[in-house]
């Protein structure tokens, strides 16, 4: 079926040649004509129709509706006039109360009233008011760009003014945000053309790096006397993230905003802190989470997951010691026996069964299979279970070729524990330090953290997110772009769509009707509701269709890795924890790599370093999962993986083997390039179970 794009060309066309009539039949989105939700094939559309005026309870969800933005009741000439006024009266009330009202930015004022040389004066007058109402922040952004306060001899300055522009009351906050927002058209302004932004970005992360470390002590006042410049400073920073944030794009990329002096500070004292007190007068890094790289809070989520698992081993300890049963120490790990043939059914069983387990290590046995799992074992379970489970013909995953990722599958069923077990996946493997190479679009990690904390209420919605188009383009970028054409359509909606609130979906080759909204069947679209429509249909197709399948899934991670450190996260932080990093830099693994028996100018180790650089990027992935058990890159870099190559000595004709458990591989001393690109090729092409000679 043509997307909304492709059948507003064609109406485009019509208009141009002359022909107006749209008698013709076409294919829309409506109850005729359907576009409908992918998939729908044609020869679906003769079947029975099922119509559902009510969606599940459980689904239904207050949409965030859009803010009421201020509408501009004065004219120029009225706005000099009550300027003229509040100058010989003295009382700048009126002036004050229709700019906050109206304008999110003195850019905006400025652009608004362009005012004449002439009129000079009076917005002098203005800005001079202003700036006095708005406690001086405008000085503070002029003192924060001047070369001079770069020094710390003039911190002290500069630490009033952010505590000034701190302390300003939410509204004001809100409104500088706003100003915040439109720096970054300053930037021509500057002599490098450098983005303004991130210049008042950069100066606040280097003032509080040096009230933490002062390269010399001296230079500032006791910290006991100045507790407060850090504070206000994040506080500050924190406005700039919400103007970063809000901002479509994101004027800077979020990782910008880390404050990488703080990965050496004690970040547990000040995240247990932060557990303690929460978000009161006591102030904590982990209250402003933007500013804590992902290294940091990897360590924190790790550091608690520890915790954690010291808790539930010690607690299984004393409830067996107290009744005077034998102590097993397998009880300390979530132990998990699987048959390769039955991976899924026998990992959900397994699963199932120890879910009171769920926060102990784990440990990965192979039916059948001798081995002790240090490690390796269990990395590739999570690799064959996730491989089998997002497989298309198991059909709980659909691949999107699009965008190349995958989505939930709409069907219906009485059980959707298969759903929580590849949540539960996930959620072990955050838990236990391992990356999966799982292809979900980004959305995804926003829905799971919607909330961050499983609500207390099992009845409670969970996985609601607030999406957008930008959402969708990520998933099913033809129709977003659909959609995105009907919203800037420039004609007559109702009349040329002729839709309506309602959606079709096929479910086991029913088709199946949904309303929007109530009576959504009836209700047209048109160009004043076209917006509502759009935000729904895709509420509808990201949030409320997947409900009960993300909800188990939901569930499923929070039930292993439930924390308030997950509060922390920023989505595509929860994404960089679940899977890594896809990008491969064998260059920089060159630089840390560990070597026994070999050294770095071993003929072997030259042309195994000549062979690996020279593999393409899936030979290259290949090889990664031969040694560690992954082919992600951990959140920290290729340093963390401490990759080892090893000397083995035996027969030349033998192919190189891998202890995964240690990140290591044994390399026979080949006497050629040739031979061991050959070798190795074979060996990290067949690397999986034991079935190697």
């Amino acid at each position: 079926f043509p997307s909304y794009g492709s059948f507003i060309s064609t109406l485009n066309h019509k208009r141009e040649s002359g022909s107006h009539s749209l008698s013709s039949p076409l294919l829309l989105p409506a109850v005729k004509q359907v576009r409908e939700l992918p998939p729908i094939c044609p020869d679906v559309r003769q079947k029975h129709r099922i119509s559902i005026d009510v969606l599940p309870p459980e689904v239904k969800a207050r949409f965030v509706s859009e803010p009421i933005i201020p509408i501009r009741t004065k004219t120029a000439k009225e706005f000099q006039d009550d300027v003229e006024r509040a100058t010989i009266s003295g009382d700048w009330k009126q002036v004050l109360d229709f700019y906050l009202t109206t304008f999110d930015s003195f850019l905006e004022l400025n652009g608004a009233f362009k005012p004449a040389d002439t009129q000079k004066s009076v917005l002098k007058g203005i800005i001079n008011s202003l700036l006095r109402e708005w406690k001086g922040f405008l000085k503070c952004l002029s003192v924060s760009q001047n070369p001079q306060y770069t020094s710390p001899a003039t911190y002290v300055i500069y630490a009033h003014l952010l505590r000034q522009i701190a302390s300003l009351a939410e509204a004001d906050h809100h409104f500088l945000m706003h100003w915040f927002k439109n720096v970054k058209a300053l930037h021509k302004l500057t002599v490098k053309k450098e983005c303004r932004f991130k210049q008042l970005v950069e100066r606040l992360q280097l003032f509080i790096t040096t009230r933490l470390f002062p390269a010399k002590p001296d230079e500032l006042p006791p910290m006991a006397k100045c507790s407060w410049w850090i504070p206000s400073a994040t506080k500050v920073l924190s406005l700039l993230n919400a103007a970063n944030s809000i901002s479509s794009p994101p004027i800077i990329p979020f990782t910008d905003l880390y404050n990488l002096t703080l990965d050496h500070i004690d970040f547990m004292e000040d995240y247990h802190t932060w557990q303690a007190h929460g978000n009161s007068n006591r102030f904590t890094f982990c209250q402003f989470p933007f500013i804590l790289s992902t290294v940091v809070k990897k360590a924190i989520i790790q550091r608690d997951s520890e915790q954690q698992m010291i808790s539930m081993a010690r607690q299984t300890l004393v409830d067996k010691v107290s009744r005077r049963q034998r102590v097993d120490m397998s009880l300390l790990f979530l132990n998990i026996k699987v048959r390769r043939l039955q991976l899924v059914s026998d990992s959900l069983d397994e699963l199932s069964r120890k879910r009171a387990d769920l926060k102990k290590k784990l440990k990965v046995t192979f039916v059948g299979e001798a081995g002790l799992d240090m490690g390796g074992l269990t990395k590739e379970w999570f690799l064959l279970l996730i491989r089998q489970i997002f497989h298309t013909d198991y059909g709980m995953f659909t691949y999107v070729k699009e965008s190349q990722c995958h989505w939930f599958s709409s069907w219906k069923c009485d059980n959707y524990s298969e759903f929580r077990l590849v949540g539960a996946l996930m959620g072990l493997a955050v838990y236990n330090s391992i990356t999966l190479d799982i292809r979900f679009p980004p959305c995804v990690y926003k829905k799971l953290l919607t909330p961050p904390i499983v609500p207390c209420d099992l009845d409670t919605p969970v996985s609601m997110a607030t999406l957008t188009l930008d959402d969708l383009q990520q998933i099913m970028p033809d129709l977003a772009h659909g959609l995105g054409e009907l919203l800037s359509y420039e004609g007559n909606v109702e009349e040329d769509f002729y839709t309506t609130f309602q959606v079709f979906q096929e479910e086991l080759g029913v088709i199946k009707s949904y309303n929007l909204k109530p009576g959504g069947e009836k209700i047209p679209v048109t160009n004043l509701n076209r917006k509502e429509y759009i935000q729904l249909y895709i509420d509808f197709l990201l949030n409320k269709s997947i409900y009960r399948q993300f909800a188990a899934f939901y569930h499923g991670f929070h039930s292993v890795c439930a924390s308030n450190a997950l509060m922390l996260l920023r989505p595509e932080e929860v994404e960089i924890l679940v899977c890594g990093s896809p990008n491969l830099d064998m260059g920089s693994l060159q630089r840390v790599v560990q070597y026994e028996g070999y050294s770095k100018t071993d003929p072997t180790i030259r042309a195994f370093w000549d062979v690996v650089l020279a593999f393409p990027l899936e030979l290259q992935k290949k090889l990664l999962h031969f040694t560690t058990g992954s082919d992600r890159v951990p959140v920290c870099g290729m340093a963390d993986l401490n990759f080892k190559i090893s000397k083995i000595d035996v027969s030349t004709d033998w192919l190189p083997v891998s202890h995964t458990c240690f990140n290591q591989i044994c390399l026979p001393p080949y006497k050629s390039k040739k031979e061991l690109r050959q070798k190795l090729t074979i060996a990290i092409s067949n690397a999986e179970g034991f079935g190697l000679e």
